[in-house]
């Protein structure tokens, strides 16, 4: 049954027309109507005191509909019959259906005889018409009625509520959240809505029925099982059991409309009065806190801190920014409401409302007037007083960043001041404090402005009336103390420090003028103790004698090194002495010397202990050299004879061989003559060898009675056995050389001659000038041109070759024989060259191998060098390599 017309004729025939075509109903549907329908019936009867147990049974005798009727109609129906019989039971039944007919409801297909007869389709649709004319017609919301009334509660009521959407009386009850939500929206507290699940219909369906039957006294007209089991509930069961709800809900909301009608009037009226009084408390409040307000705004009591005074800043911005906006906004609002107000009492033709004395809208005016020129000389008076205090306040923090630094600096000066470090210090290290200490002066009399300046900002604040002079002052105070007892106590460290400077500097002088003292002194007795110690070594006699004299002498000198020990000692005293008067903590000892008073002492006595000892020594050293003396003696007699002899004979050999008396060969046969005197003279020699070896067992290296060692006789006797061998040997090879050359007695003689001009120094050899003039004055064209040098050079290289500086008699001889064949030889070289050469500029390796037998072939080859004329070509040699290989350098 989805729709039933406003006419009751169609209302109510829609249903038996149901029951007529559906012949049977469907199980499910038929419990659930079975069991909503007596529960509805039971609501009622109960009324009665009494009850149903089985619908079509219990309805069949017509007792109870009757009943039925009576309750839910509240009117009286014929008096029902008592008889058991059936035309009993269909009499009452039937009076009660007219009842139902009465009521404008038109039954169809439903006679007395089947509800008599316990028919349930029947019966079930008699008592549907029953709830449809007494529980759901009369419902009414926006204009709809009836099913679309309840449809339409159900979903005012519920649209607040999430997962629930009622569309229709079957399906959107199953999960049970509809039923909960009427509940809930009426009667919140019966129910905790947010702890309901969608998912959990069986809970939220007996939650609802359970709160419904126990507070709402809505029995419990279904089973929560038969609305889940069932895919489409029964519409008529559970338009029933919400027509329940709305009947329990609606009776107290149409209590509640018209309390609202009565209250609506008298809230016009409440309004209206409450309009006067807020306008009233309002006007009052607000002229209250006006009257607060100014006052505060005409304090003119200034702040000692920037702080405060910006607090006070800070506060007037919170007054214009929090607290005055929203009395601007009640002042606006009480016009309003005073407006209003006055419109509403004239529309309700009621006497215009009159405020209190003083508290007009003008009156209000005047007053905001007077709030307002107080604010503006305040915020005034405020800007005014912030530059006043900012220049205090910059004052004041100069003075404090000043004073910090100052005292930043003075921190840990008066203990530095007061430190005694010059007791310990040396005299370097006093100085380098005193030093120091200036320093610190000139710091000081720097920091003397910036403590004038902290005292003239002080003054300042005084004068300007600083709230914290007090501080300032005593501040300042301080640091003016603190500055004079830093001038003390620098005064006072500088006597301190220039009184030890004095005494260190005294100590220190006596300390270097016993260094000076104690230096020299213990140098002379470390030598002493040296020379004291010495193990001598003499040779003479006079030297014994004149370390005896020395030694003397020096112990004569005792007496005066005793008294300046004593005078050094008494300088170390005299320091000792300082120490003691004075209390002076000296840091070390004597910074110029590390000689002490007891090495002094130590090595003086040991001075004195080595006197006696060198005694002794010098004793017996003297009766040794006395018999040296004797040795020496006796090798001069021998050594002066033997010596002026090697000498006499070396001049006469040098006579003989520079002077021509005679032939070569006679000069010769004399040589020999003489070297065989002079062997003869072995013998002497021999004995002074013994006698030189008794000296040198004696360890004598020297003798003053004779200029002649042995080694002197002996390398003269060597000399003198050389120089005749060589004389000899020279004569000999000028013999060969001259009759080698052909050279005549006479041209040697010319050669002799000229070598002994210019051996100017009888050496027997000529030097490169001497040399050089020899071979000018023989025809030589030397000159000093770069020509003439290399000229000399090359023949020096060839009678020099050794390059000794001196050049021979042999040597001399042997060039100038060479010099008179060179013509020859050049002209052999020149043939022999063309000879092989041929008719060009060179000849070829293949050449000289091919002529030459191969030894010979090969050594040329090997000092000849390349041809390098315009025309050269590999393997070329030139003429002057050939020359060179054949006859050598000096034949050129």
């Amino acid at each position: 049954m989805d729709h039933y017309d406003s006419q009751q004729t169609n209302d109510y025939m829609q249903p038996e027309e149901d029951w007529d075509r559906d012949l049977l109903l469907d199980p499910a549907w038929e419990k659930q109507q079975r069991k909503t329908f007596t529960a509805w019936c039971n609501s009622h009867l109960r009324k009665a005191g009494t009850q149903i147990e089985n619908i079509e049974e219990d309805f069949r005798d017509g007792l109870k509909l009757m009943l039925l009727l009576e309750v839910i109609s509240g009117e009286r129906l014929a008096k029902p019959e008592r008889g058991k019989m059936r035309v009993h039971k269909i009499s009452n039944v039937n009076k009660a259906l007219d009842f139902i007919a009465s009521k404008g409801v038109k039954l169809v297909s439903i006679g007395a005889e089947e509800i008599v007869d316990g028919n349930v389709k029947m019966t079930l649709g008699m008592i549907w018409t029953i709830i449809l004319r007494f529980a759901i017609q009369d419902i009414s919301v926006e204009e709809t009625s009836a099913k679309e009334g309840l449809l339409l509660w159900c979903q005012r009521k519920t649209a607040p509520y999430k997962n629930v959407n009622i569309q229709n009386f079957h399906i959107s009850w199953k999960d049970g959240l509809g039923f909960c939500a009427l509940i809930h929206r009426h009667r919140p507290e019966l129910i905790d809505y947010g702890k309901l699940r969608k998912d959990d219909p069986l809970t939220n369906l007996n939650t609802a029925f359970d709160v419904a039957e126990k507070y709402l006294d809505i029995p419990k007209m279904l089973d929560a099982e038969d609305i889940v089991g069932t895919a489409r509930p029964d519409e008529k069961a559970i338009m029933t059991y919400v027509s329940s709800f709305y009947h329990a809900f609606s009776g107290a909301q149409k209590a509640e409309t018209a309390a609202n009608r009565i209250c609506k009037v008298l809230a016009v009226n409440q309004e209206n009065e409450q309009l006067m009084e807020d306008y009233e408390k309002l006007a009052s409040d607000l002229l209250e806190w006006i009257r607060r307000t100014i006052p505060w705004l005409e304090n003119r009591a200034p702040e000692n801190t920037m702080h405060a005074m910006q607090q006070k800043l800070e506060d007037f911005r919170d007054y214009r920014r929090l607290h005055k906006p929203p009395k601007v906004q009640e002042k606006c609002q009480l016009e309003i409401n005073f407006n209003t107000l006055q419109t509403k009492l004239r529309l309700s033709n009621r006497p215009a409302f009159m405020p209190s004395e003083g508290r007009m809208v003008s009156d209000i005016n005047n007053a905001w007037g007077c709030l307002e020129q107080a604010e503006k000389g305040y915020e005034e008076w405020l800007l005014n007083e912030i530059r006043r205090l900012e220049r205090l306040d910059h004052l004041a923090e100069k003075f404090r960043q000043k004073a910090s630094i100052h005292e930043a600096w003075t921190d840990g000066k008066e203990a530095m001041l007061r430190q005694k470090d010059y007791e310990t210090a040396t005299l370097s290290e006093i100085k380098a404090l005193l030093k120091k200490h200036e320093a610190f002066e000139s710091d000081l009399a720097a920091h003397q402005d910036r403590v004038e300046q902290i005292a003239a900002i002080a003054q300042e604040l005084n004068e300007l009336d600083y709230y914290d002079s007090p501080s300032v002052n005593a501040r300042c105070q301080k640091i003016c103390d603190q500055w004079d007892n830093l001038g003390a106590l620098t005064q006072k460290r500088r006597e301190a420090l220039e009184r030890t400077e004095k005494l260190l500097e005294t100590i220190d002088q006596l300390y270097l003028e016993y260094a000076k003292r104690a230096a020299p002194f213990n140098n002379w007795m470390e030598g002493a103790m040296e020379d004291l110690q010495d193990t001598f070594i003499v040779h003479t006699i006079e030297e014994i004698q004149g370390l005896t004299t020395a030694h003397e002498q020096f112990k004569a000198t005792l007496p005066d090194a005793d008294k300046e020990r004593l005078a050094i000692l008494g300088i170390h005293n005299e320091v000792s002495k300082i120490v003691q008067t004075y209390h002076v903590n000296m840091a070390g000892t004597n910074p110029y010397t590390t000689i002490t008073p007891q090495e002094i002492n130590g090595k003086w006595e040991h001075v004195r202990q080595l006197v006696p000892r060198r005694d002794q020594a010098l004793t017996e050293e003297h009766a040794r050299q006395q018999h040296n003396e004797r040795l020496r003696k006796q090798f001069g007699a021998q050594a002066n004879v033997i010596g002026p002899w090697i000498q006499t004979k070396m001049e006469e050999i040098g006579r003989i061989s520079i002077e021509m008396h005679g032939t070569l060969e006679d000069q010769l046969n004399h040589l020999r003559q003489y070297e065989k005197s002079i062997v003869n003279y072995k013998p002497k020699i021999d004995q002074l060898e013994g006698d030189h070896q008794l000296i040198q067992e004696a360890l004598i290296f020297d003798n003053k009675h004779t200029n002649y060692t042995m080694e002197h006789i002996r390398v003269g006797w060597e000399q003198l056995l050389t120089t005749i061998a060589r004389t000899i040997n020279e004569v000999e090879n000028q013999i060969l050389t001259r009759d080698a050359k052909g050279i005549s007695q006479e041209q040697m003689n010319e050669f002799r001659a000229s070598f002994n001009h210019f051996d100017r120094d009888h050496s027997g050899t000529l030097g490169p000038e001497e040399f050089k003039a020899c071979l000018i004055s023989l025809g030589y064209d030397i000159g000093n041109d770069p020509q003439g040098e290399a000229e000399f050079a090359r023949i020096m290289s060839i009678v020099d070759p050794n390059r000794l500086g001196v050049v021979t008699f042999q040597a001399f001889i042997d060039f100038m024989s060479r010099e008179t064949a060179d013509t020859d030889t050049a002209d052999q070289v020149m043939a022999s060259f063309k000879i092989l050469a041929g008719d060009k500029n060179y000849i070829t390796v293949d050449e000289l191998r091919r002529e030459l037998p191969p030894d010979q072939a090969e050594y040329c080859i090997a000092r000849m060098a390349p041809y390098t004329g315009p025309d050269a070509v590999p393997g070329a040699l030139d003429y002057m390599s050939f020359s060179t290989a054949l006859y050598g350098e000096s034949d050129l």
